[in-house]
């Protein structure tokens, strides 16, 4: 595969309003899974409830294991027709071969989405970031940058983080003294791996280990931690819904949510209409009101709202100080840096 890479880059241009995708009609309905929490609630009510006078949808949740789609797909029993996965599983997927490569005459034309976001076997449904946050009615003078997050003199007590190496390890070189630009040329030799454990180690004692999105505003609200990692829409949500919230966008990870189809499900053409209807340009101009993560079709960001453009990952302010991340690092590392993720944990 075409290796790509998502930098801060892929948010360039701004177009005018494109044209609703066709879509076809499929009588018996699509099995579509996702992320659950607040982000499956906003694609309910901006894309799956909209869809219904084409298709029924049946929705699923995951937590985006790629073992349960290639589990599917070799066993010959695919039940998921479209899937929402984060960009090193697409390239990760695609590679072995459980994804269907995209016909993009059946779902967009590529020249509207923006660079890196439409993969050989994946389209950009959104741009979403990791970052850190905390409560401002706890932490009055808080924190402001990701070596922050690691200063437990300052900063006593738990810090929350997502049960995976992605994005931890890089936070961890960043506040370690690397910059930003050179993450992934020391993340990639076997020295700069023992480095970014070893930084992780300074506050492992104090880490709080999540799974769910929905679980960091929660342990944030209940006081259970005093800053957490977070994707940034689950954290405004909450700021919505009245919480003293506050986002640190230096070192967010920007990248992408995407749609991608099992190999081997039954319903390929509906899984395509469902793709086409779901990249339009107003489908997805339509989700960021409901949780802010940014439109992957050009056209789309002429349609959102300048004041909520300020609270997407993608507004230039927030770009600042975000790590050009490397999805095909993950991609061809991942596997191998989980595996001694979880022995760390288990030290």
């Amino acid at each position: 595969m075409k290796k790509q890479l998502l930098t801060t880059g892929f948010i360039a241009a701004v177009a005018a309003a494109g044209v609703l995708a066709s879509v076809a009609y499929a009588a018996d309905g699509l099995t579509v899974v996702s992320w659950g929490g607040a982000y499956q609630e906003a694609q309910r009510k901006t894309i799956f409830e909209p869809y219904k006078d084409k298709a029924e949808i049946k929705e699923e949740e995951y937590n985006g294991e790629i073992a349960k789609i290639r589990a599917m797909v070799e066993s010959g029993t695919v039940s998921w027709d479209v899937i929402n996965i984060d960009t090193q599983t697409a390239l990760q997927g695609c590679d072995e071969g459980v994804l269907e490569t995209l016909d993009y005459g059946k779902i967009i034309d590529k020249a509207k989405v923006l660079p890196g976001a439409a993969l050989d076997c994946a389209i950009g449904s959104d741009v979403y970031a990791t970052v850190f946050a905390y409560d401002s009615s706890k932490l009055t003078d808080g924190p402001t940058k990701i070596a922050d997050l690691f200063d437990l003199a300052k900063f006593p007590g738990k810090r929350a983080l997502q049960k995976n190496p992605f994005v931890n390890l890089e936070w961890a070189l960043i506040a370690d003294g690397v910059e930003p630009a050179k993450v992934y040329e020391v993340l990639g030799t076997p020295e700069g791996v023992d480095r970014a454990f070893a930084k992780l180690d300074t506050i492992k004692a104090n880490v709080v280990w999540w799974e769910a999105g929905a679980q960091p505003p929660q342990l944030l609200a209940d006081g259970e931690v005093v800053m957490t990692s977070a994707w940034n829409g689950r954290i405004a949500n909450a700021i919505k819904e009245g919480k003293s919230f506050q986002i640190v966008w230096d070192g967010q990870a920007p990248d992408l949510d995407m749609w991608g189809i099992p190999k081997g499900t039954p319903k390929l053409e509906a899984a395509y209409a469902f793709l086409a209807f779901a990249s339009s340009a107003e489908v997805q101009s339509a989700l960021a009101p409901s949780i802010p993560y940014g439109p992957t079709n050009i056209d789309a960001v002429a349609l959102v709202d300048p004041e909520l453009a300020k609270t997407l990952p993608t507004y230039p302010d927030n770009l600042t100080a975000a790590i050009p991340l490397n999805p095909q690092f993950w991609g061809d590392n991942g596997e191998e840096l989980r595996a001694r993720f979880n022995t760390w944990l288990a030290q």
